[in-house]
């Protein structure tokens, strides 16, 4: 009696791990995500792009597999694109841009097989009765709080320049908790805030980092795609960049201070295995500091580089 309890309790494990995905024969997850940049956009794109990546070397080629569409600037074009890979059996469909919630509403009830997400959002649409889309978001105004404390320190003519895209999702909270940061720090700080109204012209954004420039600010931030261009100013006109998103350091070492860094593999761990256990969506999450979703990563360079040229101009004393 007591062995065939044993083999009973055996085979339910063997089950159990099977059902979950991880058994030798488990069948491949598969993603298809939306995206409305390139993911090489050191932003909001390449962060998603590379925490997949991160996904797949820890599962393995063989059970997780990924697909993209990038610069789907066009939510018509994004739109299609999603209902062509729920089509195609994907498990999880994600749409990585706040842009796509209607579409969104519009296609999930057509695959209430299939898995959908969104971000950065909180809404999972479960008071229309839709039971198969997930929502994340990144807290981003930690990280921007971290920023701007820390450029309230370095900053000496105490103004500041911010360019943002539309005042929404995460690009807001990161405006705003930049902000709090240096006032926090310094409360006389001048911020001068510049929304363009776009996530991709990096004309515009380029145009407002002359602008908060030529007004004294040696300190500059920014979110989105098009921060490509307003730190190539930066970088040109000699003042500190603060960024986030992704690790933009690698544009322009000398002046690229710190950088909050999206890791996504926080929630995409978690909602595949809801998505293997049977929940097909309503429930959300969110990057923090606390869970490592943030990440704040400091450029050394940037630091000690300002320090000694702050000496060779003689702008610091040394005092022994």
């Amino acid at each position: 009696m007591k062995c065939k309890k044993n083999i009973t309790i055996i085979i339910m494990i063997s089950i159990l791990i099977l059902s979950l995905g991880f058994g030798a024969n488990a069948k491949t997850f598969r993603v298809a995500v939306i995206m409305p940049s390139a993911i090489s956009d050191l932003a909001f794109s390449q962060s998603m792009y590379d925490s997949l990546l991160t996904i797949q070397k820890e599962m393995g080629k063989e059970n997780f597999e990924f697909v993209y569409s990038e610069n789907m600037f066009v939510v018509a074009d994004a739109a299609a694109a999603i209902r062509d890979y729920a089509s195609e059996g994907y498990d999880l469909v994600i749409a990585h841009g706040s842009q796509y919630g209607s579409s969104l509403v519009d296609i999930a009830p057509d695959f209430p097989n299939t898995s959908f997400t969104w971000g950065t959002s909180v809404n999972t649409f479960s008071d229309q009765g839709i039971t198969n889309i997930f929502a994340y978001e990144a807290r981003s105004e930690e990280g921007g709080y971290v920023c701007g404390v820390l450029a309230a320190k370095l900053s000496e003519s105490n103004v500041y320049g911010v360019i943002g895209p539309i005042e929404t999702g995460d690009a807001k909270l990161y405006v705003d908790g930049f902000k709090a940061g240096v006032l926090a720090t310094k409360p006389d700080a001048q911020v001068n805030v510049n929304w363009t109204g776009s996530f991709s012209d990096v004309a515009l954004a380029s145009e407002a980092a002359q602008t908060h420039i030529n007004v004294g600010a040696d300190v500059l931030t920014g979110t989105a795609q098009m921060v490509v261009g307003a730190i190539g100013v930066a970088r040109q006109r000699g003042v500190l960049w603060f960024g986030t998103q992704a690790d933009q350091t690698s544009i322009a070492p000398e002046v690229v201070v710190a950088n909050q860094v999206y890791d996504w593999t926080v929630v995409l761990r978690p909602m595949i295995q809801l998505i293997r256990e049977g929940t097909m969506g309503g429930t959300t999450y969110a990057l923090t500091l606390a869970n490592e979703g943030l990440k704040i990563v400091v450029n050394q360079e940037a630091l000690v580089g300002k320090t000694i040229q702050d000496i060779i101009e003689g702008k610091i004393d040394i005092e022994l």
